[in-house]
């Protein structure tokens, strides 16, 4: 059989048997298409009209759509095999389909996504994952992983996906192209199968920074309005803290390019997760955990927590009883959210909801019209294939902390490619305040080539520098840390000893001198878990023992701060300020 014969076309309307037909012959090509596509489609725009109108705006263009969008005559799998076996075609084509189609472009395809869009890995059993063209052996991100790699390869000029907490955003990110989350309830969520709907979004992927903003146009049906320059660009510091690429590959790239084109005026740094803590007061009532003394949360964590429990609540309060009817096969990371033991109570409802409301007012207030936040699309490199890093907590933390800031605040979100560090795709994302959409996407027209051009060279120029080894870089970013400090620059100290930890993370003074600046900006959850990070690496390294029982002394954490100081004091019975900082606790507990 020839593949020309294999890649039938399936016409708007065509039966399901036809569909099935036609899902089984692709699998004989699933190599040359990367897996990214379920089946073919063509849903053709209309005539052009005749001049002198314009022609349609996405003329010429192709695209392709994740598997849970409703396309008349056509039951959508929603990545796995009993929902397409228990549901009915379609009678009607989403509103967002249609208005693409109408705009002049042609939909070729469906794509493969997770199980019921519910991870951020892109693997799929049942249908196979969709190979990452940037790196075959590593995950494609999801959930909309098909989509994604569609357009990374190649095969269409943009995709459709759905984003609820980060089904664009990651595999854009690990496939290394440009995605974009829309403000939450911007683009119409009718024609698609809902997956938590405080959360989800219709979200779309492309190579083209001008493609991606032509589609941004039709499906946002947004009023035209002037360009606008921003007026204010924030870099979120302590969410590129703990990334595993150098500040030069990232965020500097960003800093580079803001000052070329807008100059230096426009730059501002923060704390995100305290400004997070100090404008939420509702996630005082989402407690954190500890274990062996160790606090386990932090403000962005906290709303990483709730971003999945309202996802898991609201899947559960709509599919709830097709998957007791069913009881479908379930990859292990989708697994977990839906078959653990998961009581709701009214007050952790009414929590959520108040933490989203309050972090969407509290970002509006940041942004403002004309502000843009800048953080890391990802904290990891995409993990391997079939690997059990992306089930560990770990990562699932660092991944959804950044990814909760847009999803409960429902403010739009643009990932962007920065090249590749140590053989991966490496991205920032731009934040603009919900609503913001088209100032997002002319800002991102914006920057793009010069962020390109910056990437570039800095790619080139660390490539080349192959004199001085990796401690010794280390130890030259410590000791600027040091001077940074002493000169009373903390937040400056913080990004060196954190280059410093990029270069050389094994090494506890590291740690421990990062946490004696997060100390001085009282960032003491920080302090601590880097205090406890420089233990686990050096027993006998004294600083990190007395640091960490001053940040649990002022989290209120005081049985584990005494501990501490005495520890120091076994280690050097000397030290008057531990030996003062046991007796002033003990004090307190007479």
């Amino acid at each position: 059989m020839t593949t020309q014969s294999a890649n039938l076309w399936v016409l708007l309307g065509l039966g399901l048997a036809g569909i099935v037909l036609i899902t089984r012959k692709l699998k004989k090509s699933v190599r040359e298409d990367f897996g990214a596509f379920l089946e073919k489609l063509q849903l053709l725009p209309p005539p052009q009209p005749a001049p002198p109108k314009a022609p349609h705006p996405l003329t010429a263009l192709t695209f392709a759509l994740s598997d849970l969008f409703d396309i008349q005559g056509h039951v959508s799998t929603f990545g796995h095999p009993d929902w397409a076996r228990s549901h009915e075609p379609a009678s009607s084509t989403s509103p967002a389909v249609s208005a693409l189609v109408e705009g002049g472009a042609t939909c070729v395809a469906t794509t493969v996504v997770d199980d019921f869009a519910l991870g951020i890995g892109g693997e799929n059993k049942h249908y196979g994952t969709p190979t990452n063209p940037a790196v075959p052996a590593r995950v494609p991100g999801g959930s909309s992983s098909g989509a994604a790699v569609a357009v990374a390869a190649n095969f269409v000029d943009f995709a459709l996906g759905i984003d609820t907490t980060g089904g664009v955003r990651v595999p854009a990110g690990f496939c290394g192209i440009l995605g974009f989350r829309p403000s939450h309830g911007a683009v119409s969520h009718l024609g698609i199968i809902p997956i938590s709907t405080s959360l989800d979004t219709v979200g779309w992927f492309a190579r083209d920074p001008s493609i991606l903003r032509r589609v941004g146009h039709i499906l946002l049906q947004a009023p035209f309005v002037v360009q606008r320059t921003p007026r204010q660009i924030i870099i979120a510091d302590d969410c590129f803290q703990h990334i595993n690429v150098p500040l030069d590959r990232s965020s500097q790239v960003v800093v580079k390019t803001i000052e070329k084109l807008f100059g230096r005026q426009v730059l501002k740094h923060i704390n995100l997760g305290d400004y997070v803590s100090s404008r939420i007061p509702s996630l005082k009532g989402c407690s954190g955990h500890k274990t062996n003394g160790e606090v386990k949360a932090s403000s962005l964590g906290l709303l990483a927590n709730i971003m999945q429990f309202l996802q898991r609540h609201e899947f559960k309060l709509t599919h709830d009883e097709w998957m007791n009817t069913v009881k479908p096969d379930l990859n292990p990371s989708v697994s977990v959210q839906l078959h653990d033991k998961f009581e709701v109570s009214d007050i952790e409802i009414e929590t959520s909801k108040s933490v989203r409301s309050e972090m969407r007012s509290a970002m509006n207030l940041l942004l403002k019209d004309e502000g843009i936040l800048v953080i890391p699309t990802v904290a990891d490199p995409p993990p391997k294939l079939g690997g059990k890093e992306i089930l560990s907590e770990d990562y699932q933390n660092r991944a959804f902390s950044l990814l909760s800031i847009a999803s409960i605040s429902g403010c739009c979100q643009v990932s962007i490619p920065l090249g590749f560090y140590d053989k991966y795709p490496i991205s920032v994302s731009l934040i603009a305040r919900h609503g913001g959409d088209r100032f997002l996407l002319d800002t991102l027209q914006t920057v793009y080539t010069t962020l390109q051009e910056l990437a570039d060279i800095a790619s080139k120029s660390k490539s080349s520098e192959n004199v001085i080894s990796k401690e010794q870089s280390a130890e030259f970013a410590k000791e600027k840390g040091n001077q940074a400090y002493k000169d009373k620059q903390w937040q400056k100290a913080i990004g060196f000893y954190t280059e410093a930890i990029k270069l050389c993370s094994d090494n506890a003074t590291y740690y421990s001198n990062r946490a004696q600046a997060y100390l001085e900006l009282g960032s003491y959850l920080q302090a601590e878990a880097d205090c406890t990070k420089a233990i686990s690496l050096d027993k006998k390294n004294v600083k990190a023992y007395f640091r960490r029982g001053t940040s649990r002394e002022m989290l209120g954490y005081y049985k584990e701060a005494i501990d501490d100081f005495k520890h120091a004091l076994v280690l050097e019975p000397t030290n008057k300020r531990a030996a003062a900082a046991a007796e002033r606790l003990r004090k307190v507990f007479q």
